[in-house]
């Protein structure tokens, strides 16, 4: 798909006019109509401004798919769904730890075909979500309509997403894992300033490498090696502490610890 298609495209998916996205971007509408017409594309300077503004990597705006990508976007066009529709154990963590007493914003990462995201807003919780592939966020979009409930589904790129809100529940299942080591602060960092003071983080990830952290003054290493990946579920608690991530590990029955990034 060439550029002009994808920014036509995405903007629909925004619900905005070519007038609107002009004024964000600081160009005329006329520049607009012509990318979107093909006569002519952005100038290289407004790529980042541009994907800024969809919730994309400017890999993605320039039609770019990753292997990891391409590979789960195939998975995702098969008939059914291909994690099918039974809700992660996480999510009913969630429920004990943060009930939707009152109303609670949730950020799903990596929701893929949205089942952890439905499942929470039939719960009562106010939900966004977004994947990098967007046969999953499609798929997410028909099984909230299917169930009869909203989710804020979109498409965005957990390696450079620029969040405009704060949220009282995080949820990251089996992402961190696929991220480059050079990104992971940055992300981690992002999510923490988008979490309110009492909000906590829910993640699920695969290891290879030691992972320490502290039970008190106890160390305890969760000791995986090369050929075989061991399984961490955290739920943490929100802290602005830059180098230090208290968390509480249904494998130590909800100690407070401490990861150190």
């Amino acid at each position: 798909m060439e550029i002009g298609s994808i920014i036509m495209k995405k903007r629909k998916e925004l619900g905005i006019t070519q007038q609107v996205l002009a004024k964000k971007l600081h160009v005329s509408n006329q520049a607009v109509s012509k990318w979107e017409n093909g006569m002519t594309c952005p100038e290289i300077s407004l790529l980042p401004a541009i994907a800024k503004v969809f919730g994309m990597s400017v890999d993605s705006l320039l039609g770019y798919q990753s292997p990891i990508l391409s590979d789960y976007e195939k998975r995702y066009q098969e008939k059914g769904y291909y994690w099918g529709i039974k809700p992660n154990d996480l999510c009913y963590e969630i429920l004990k730890l943060k009930p939707p007493i009152k109303p609670l914003k949730v950020l799903d990462v990596g929701c893929g075909e949205g089942k952890d995201a439905v499942f929470l807003a039939r719960n009562g919780y106010h939900v966004s979500a977004f994947d990098l592939a967007e046969t999953g966020v499609e798929k997410g979009r028909a099984l909230a309509s299917q169930h009869g409930v909203y989710v804020d589904f979109f498409t965005a790129n957990i390696e450079d997403m620029q969040l405009c809100e704060d949220y009282d529940i995080v949820l990251c299942s089996g992402v961190f894992h696929f991220l480059k080591p050079e990104k992971r602060k940055d992300v981690v960092n992002e999510l923490k300033q988008h979490t309110k003071p009492d909000g906590i983080h829910v993640m699920y990830l695969w290891i290879n490498h030691l992972l320490k952290f502290y039970q008190g003054r106890k160390k305890i290493v969760f000791d995986g090696n090369q050929d075989k990946f061991l399984p961490c579920i955290m739920i943490g608690i929100s802290t602005k502490l830059k180098k230090l991530y208290l968390i509480v590990t249904a494998a130590v029955c909800h100690t407070s610890i401490v990861w150190i990034l």
